[in-house]
């Protein structure tokens, strides 16, 4: 149920959004002015405010107040949220298909998988065999 709500979060997600949860991503705790100066043409201090107010309410950031100053966090995982945002990927542009998303990696010429690459993905592979039922 958790996961459903998460993906379901992540659908609702904007652009502006998303900009906003990648860079409390990178700087783990962070203030407006922070948050702003990670943006690309990024907007006013008090629309990243009402950004992550909204944010807030609907459970993806929570904030303390610091001396004068309130400091934002995420509080879905990066995990949680990659997750999610791969599941609305699928479901986007490969119709629900991970056979078709990871054809689509293969079959990239620029996607430059070395042999690491490879051998590493070889052993998902196995690893997702050995967990289907017999």
């Amino acid at each position: 149920m958790a996961r459903e709500q998460t993906e379901q979060r992540a659908r609702d997600l904007s652009r502006r959004e998303r900009q906003i949860m990648e860079a409390l991503y990178r700087l783990g705790r962070a203030t407006v002015s922070d948050v702003q100066r990670e943006l690309p043409n990024a907007p006013t201090d008090s629309a990243i405010r009402a950004m992550l107010r909204i944010l807030q309410a609907r459970g993806w950031v929570d904030h303390a107040t610091e001396g004068r100053k309130n400091v934002y966090w995420a509080t879905v995982s990066w995990d949680e949220a990659s997750r999610s945002a791969f599941q609305t990927l699928l479901r986007t542009f490969f119709h629900g298909s991970t056979t078709d998303a990871m054809a689509a990696i293969l079959d990239d010429r620029e996607a430059e998988l070395d042999d690491a690459d490879l051998a590493r993905l070889e052993q998902l592979i196995a690893a997702a065999r050995s967990r289907r039922p017999s």
